[in-house]
């Protein structure tokens, strides 16, 4: 699970700083960058970084055994967790 969130927001989240430092740059070599450019692009790496966060608390498995590599299988039960309120784990199959 933390490997998976480290990468799905991790990432995202790097290069919306990374943003701030690439638009810093290239307006001290003198290229006009508007500054809702940099609000825009920065906004939209923190927005992918949030969904990534999402998804990779949701994509993770509470059992002793190892999801998948990226752990699809799970969104469905962790969602339905999530909607009956505790935690709880589910009976059986559905």
């Amino acid at each position: 699970m933390v490997r998976r969130i480290a990468i799905a927001a991790g990432v995202p989240t790097a290069l919306g700083m990374a943003s701030f430092v690439v638009s810093y740059l290239l307006v001290a070599r003198g290229v006009d960058v508007p500054p809702v450019a940099t609000l825009l692009v920065t906004g939209l790496f923190f927005l992918l970084g949030l969904a990534g966060l999402s998804f990779g608390l949701f994509s993770s498995s509470w059992v002793e055994t190892p999801g998948s590599l990226l752990g699809l299988e799970q969104i469905g039960v962790n969602l339905r967790r999530l909607r009956n309120g505790a935690g709880a784990p589910e009976s059986g199959p559905r």
